[in-house]
């Protein structure tokens, strides 16, 4: 599992280690950062930049699990040499975890997962790829503080989904064959706008949440004001789509391959 301290890696470390299985974490080496707490989870260093470690976390594994830090301009090249390493060690399934709508021209990050894709196509194993939409656990801590702030616009839709649905797939299909060979958009089961968002988060939690439209100077001058320049443009690339069409898809899939309904908005704002 590359990218195992972050929340997409420890929500799907989870699903995997609750199906019994044993899960090998690749970390940044000397980091500190917490992952899955399970004696089946086991960190592992890797510089995914040089490809260092990779030899020895992949040893003897039967599927690896392929998540690239996020909006990192170097993903292709971290992608490759995962992909090499396990053809080297003569893996046979990885599963990619992607994007909805990686070909989007309009947004550079998207279109670096577009390319990772093509590479790891053009392998000898066994591939996967999960396209999933945005998570509704990127909005939850705001819905919860009682304001939902975002720079972009509050009328466009999303298909936000459960990452916790997400790692449910994901387990599948490390752990099985049934997904091998094809790509799955990954969309929610509800297309609502950031506004109809917090209304309905108004309306669970019985207490009032706005929803706010900032500007992009504001955004720069808060939560944009720590990131390096290319992470900063790309995001400021992605606010400019959404704010022409949102960010939605294709919502029949998901329960077909979670063989149920999937979370909604509600269900995850309920969650203790």
């Amino acid at each position: 599992m590359t990218g195992a301290a972050g929340k997409t890696g420890r929500a799907v470390t989870k699903a995997l280690v609750c199906r019994g299985a044993r899960v090998r974490c690749a970390v940044r080496p000397g980091s500190s950062t917490p992952i899955h707490e399970d004696a089946a989870a086991r960190r592992v260093p890797v510089d995914l930049a040089t490809g260092e470690g990779l030899g020895v976390a992949l040893a003897g594994v039967d599927a690896v699990y392929v998540i690239a830090p996020n909006v990192n301009a170097r993903e292709v090249e971290m992608v490759r040499h995962i992909a090499d390493a396990a053809v080297a060690a003569g893996i046979p399934r990885v599963v990619y975890h992607s994007v909805m709508h990686p070909d989007d021209t309009a947004m550079p990050h998207h279109l670096r997962k577009h390319e990772a894709e093509k590479l790891l196509r053009e392998k000898p194993f066994g591939l996967t790829i999960l396209r999933p939409a945005a998570y509704h656990q990127n909005l939850r801590p705001a819905a919860l503080a009682g304001e939902i702030a975002v720079p972009y616009s509050l009328d466009v839709p999303f298909t936000n989904v459960d990452l916790d649905d997400i790692a449910q797939v994901a387990a599948t299909a490390v752990l099985t064959r049934e997904l091998d060979h094809a790509a799955y958009d990954l969309a929610g089961p509800q297309e609502l706008s950031v506004r109809e968002l917090a209304a309905i988060a108004a309306d669970v939690l019985g207490r009032p949440v706005r929803a706010t439209q900032i500007s992009r100077e504001e955004w720069l001058a808060g939560p944009g004001a720590a990131l390096a320049p290319q992470p900063r443009a790309d995001l400021l690339a992605m606010f400019t789509a959404y704010d022409r069409e949102g960010f939605a898809g294709d919502s029949t899939i998901l329960p077909r391959l979670l063989g149920g309904a999937p979370s909604t908005w509600e269900n995850v704002l309920s969650v203790a």
